[in-house]
């Protein structure tokens, strides 16, 4: 008989404390008194709108992580490629490394601001981990279950597509949840270089000084990022082969 799946701790509980969160603050945001200023921002006609601009942007940067990541960490991983491994993980390192506002700024200077500049900024700073990621997770597959499917008469691509990837996918998965996370809490920094996000909240919040304002930006940025941690959970688990969870 085959037993259920154990969900683990984090699976469960954490939808409880955004919850409470979000709750918490909904309450807070119905019986305080905002300002004009607070008011326009926090509308929901424009605080929906700061929402949706802020997920496109974050979306946007890791799919075009994702496409560049996975297949370059893959590729890295087959002989061919192997000696180019350092070289690129610490291209990579060096855009995480760097300060996002100043990674952010210095390619104002190329793109100019907007949209597309933040696009760009947010790409380089979420390569790493799932570079990495993808190269740990392929490298730590056992070469004996490797070479028992060359055996039986896999070919090298069918190896990699049905044994290699899917052992690796728990290995993979964390990292793109990682970068997830990662680029849902610096996109706030792209208000700074003219691309709309909930960052906006925040600056403006300290700009004229309306606090209220400020940490609705901040919890909001705080409820999305958990959010997004665990739906990327949800997926990580369910896409993991029973016996390697």
């Amino acid at each position: 008989m085959n037993r259920l799946r154990r969900i683990p701790i984090d699976v469960w509980f954490e939808p409880i404390i955004f919850l409470v969160i979000g709750i918490g603050y909904a309450i807070w945001y119905v019986n305080t008194t905002l300002t004009p200023t607070e008011e326009a921002s926090l509308g929901w006609a424009n605080l929906q709108t700061t929402i949706l601009d802020h997920i496109k942007l974050a979306a946007v940067a890791a799919v075009i992580v994702i496409v560049i990541a996975i297949p370059l960490g893959i590729a890295l991983t087959r002989p061919a490629l192997q000696r180019y491994e350092p070289i690129a993980v610490n291209i990579a390192n060096v855009g995480q490394a760097a300060p996002a506002v100043g990674l952010l700024v210095l390619f104002t200077f190329w793109l100019g601001t907007g949209f597309r500049t933040a696009v760009v900024g947010l790409v380089v700073y979420a390569v790493l981990p799932i570079l990495q990621n993808t190269i740990v997770g392929l490298r730590q597959v056992d070469q004996r279950t490797i070479e028992a499917s060359r055996g039986i008469g896999y070919s090298a691509r069918r190896t990699l597509f049905l044994v290699e990837l899917p052992l690796a996918v728990p290995v993979i998965l964390n990292g793109v949840r990682t970068a997830l996370v990662i680029l849902v809490g610096t996109a706030t920094l792209s208000t700074f270089i003219g691309a709309t996000s909930l960052g906006t909240l925040i600056t403006t919040g300290v700009t004229l000084f309306l606090p209220k304002l400020l940490v609705s930006g901040a919890i909001l940025v705080g409820l999305l990022a958990m959010v997004i941690d665990w739906l990327g959970r949800l997926v990580e688990l369910a896409a993991t082969p029973r016996g390697i969870s």
